[in-house]
């Protein structure tokens, strides 16, 4: 029963579509510009920019006097309100588990922020466990987050495979710790000369039949 570990944002669940929605929502609520969006999509970074310092730069931006953190909590209750769990994203990872699988999330990000879009779409329920870096102390691409996912779910690392967006933290961290991996594209080309992913894939269902059939 080896280990399938997946990435949480935009593999599992897309993010992308929910913070746009949350997005023209919410710049339509502080008389911003549409074209806004893009800029406000750029900040963001995929996620990746602090919520602190994306909240900041929303203030500076239009002149708001509403606190910082405020604009954190908005920053996470209104993308998580747009979340949902694709029925065909949960049926793979069931065919996963039916077919000896074990599923586990492993993902960068805040605690309560991550613990809340699995718990609230649904996802806990497709899946064995899960590890977030800011309980674990530890972060991908360091192996040691893979490690601490396998002794989560009380099994070894060996015969795992990664499935993820993200080609730092998903196929480096797979690197890391030598073990096959899936990226997810989402129309880019791979272009990091230091490592690339065993398998490319343009979906995370496509991804876990590519597992699969491997």
């Amino acid at each position: 029963m080896p280990l399938l570990l997946l990435a949480l944002d935009d593999t599992l669940l897309d993010r992308d579509g929910p913070f746009r929605a949350w997005g023209a929502r919410f710049l339509e609520s502080v008389g911003a510009p549409a074209g806004d969006l893009d800029w406000l999509v750029s900040v963001d970074a995929d996620g990746l920019t602090n919520r602190w310092d994306v909240a900041d730069a929303i203030r500076d931006r239009y002149g708001l006097r509403i606190p910082s953190i405020d604009l954190v909590d908005e920053l996470h209750d209104g993308v998580v309100a747009h979340m949902r769990l694709d029925p065909l994203v949960a049926c793979a990872l069931r065919i996963a588990a039916d077919a000896g699988w074990v599923p586990v999330v492993v993902t960068n990000g805040a605690a309560r922020q991550q613990d809340t879009k699995i718990r609230s779409t649904g996802l806990d329920r497709y899946v064995a466990d899960w590890v977030i870096s800011e309980e674990a102390g530890v972060s991908k691409p360091n192996p040691r987050i893979f490690a601490l996912a396998a002794q989560r779910a009380r099994m070894p690392l060996r015969g795992a495979w990664v499935v993820g967006d993200s080609p730092e933290a998903d196929i480096g961290g797979a690197t890391a710790v030598g073990l096959p991996s899936v990226w997810l594209h989402r129309g880019r080309r791979w272009s990091d000369p230091r490592f690339a992913p065993t398998r490319v894939e343009d979906g995370v269902i496509p991804a876990v039949a590519a597992v699969l059939a491997g």
